[in-house]
């Protein structure tokens, strides 16, 4: 959890401080990323380097990827890893109610807490985040939300992402292509895009897959919970950022909200 709040934290301080454009941040992250993972995977014996194409899969990475950055232009660390993992979650419960899954009152209540808590943050007023980077944050939790529910189909997680990366290099340059004129760079920026693609993303991730194995699917998903307290926290010490009122409220109520839906699916599953 630690990994996935410090992109949201290297993000920030790349863009906030216009250390480098987000498109050269979210390609670079991405190739990064592919190269750590393919490394991972070499010292698997037997393992087959070449995945088949997914195309759901490669394009929530992207749009991921690509949102995620545009996002954290105008948006503070805690504030948009909020955003983020409570469209994930609020993504997730959408497709279990489609599968035909049955939640009981008091999860109802809970979704309906997390909701109002994402609508109260994202609200009009003096200390509301940015709306464009708020909608852009979300598109971005919606994506990483079916990526991950794409990932509970594969037979092995680390391979899948690492050809995953690999699809979406090209997509990613095309991206930095068509925004070549906002290209901007410094070896500070590409640093902090190698450390979130290579280290946050790429080994955070194949610690997370290793995590995976001891944790049923609800406790997975309540531990993820501690992203946005983890990276406010984060932005506090290390951006100088406030923590506001807003945020606040807005991260109890979504994120206890998350956390009684979670309580009772894994109720009903024990």
């Amino acid at each position: 959890m630690v990994a996935f709040a410090a992109n949201s934290l290297l993000c920030r301080l790349a863009l906030g401080q216009e250390l480098i454009d987000p498109a050269s941040f979210a390609s670079i992250r991405v190739v990064s990323g592919a190269i750590t993972l393919s490394i991972l995977l070499g010292f698997r014996p037997g393992v087959k380097m070449r995945t088949p194409f997914d195309w759901r899969s490669v394009g929530s990475l992207f749009g991921y990827m690509i949102f995620f950055s545009f996002a954290y232009i105008s948006l503070a660390a805690g504030t948009g890893a909020l955003i983020l993992f409570g469209s994930v979650q609020l993504t997730m419960f959408v497709f279990a109610l489609r599968d035909g899954e049955h939640f009981p009152l008091l999860s109802w209540a809970g979704l309906a807490l997390a909701i109002a808590g994402l609508v109260y943050l994202v609200s009009p007023g003096v200390t509301a985040p940015n709306i464009s980077g708020s909608a852009l944050m979300t598109v971005a939790g919606i994506s990483w939300g079916v990526y991950s529910l794409r990932g509970r189909q594969v037979t092995d997680p680390l391979q899948a992402t690492a050809g995953n990366f690999l699809y979406c290099v090209p997509f990613v340059a095309v991206i930095s292509l068509i925004f070549l004129r906002d290209f901007n760079s410094s070896t500070y920026g590409i640093g902090l895009a190698i450390a979130s693609g290579a280290i946050a993303s790429g080994v955070g991730y194949a610690i997370w897959y290793a995590a995976l194995s001891g944790l049923s699917v609800s406790r997975a998903a309540i531990v993820q919970l501690s992203v946005p307290a983890i990276a406010a926290f984060g932005g506090i010490l290390l951006l100088s950022e406030d923590v506001t009122f807003r945020l606040l409220v807005a991260t109890v109520a979504t994120l206890g909200g998350v956390a009684i839906v979670l309580a009772q699916r894994e109720t009903r599953t024990n």
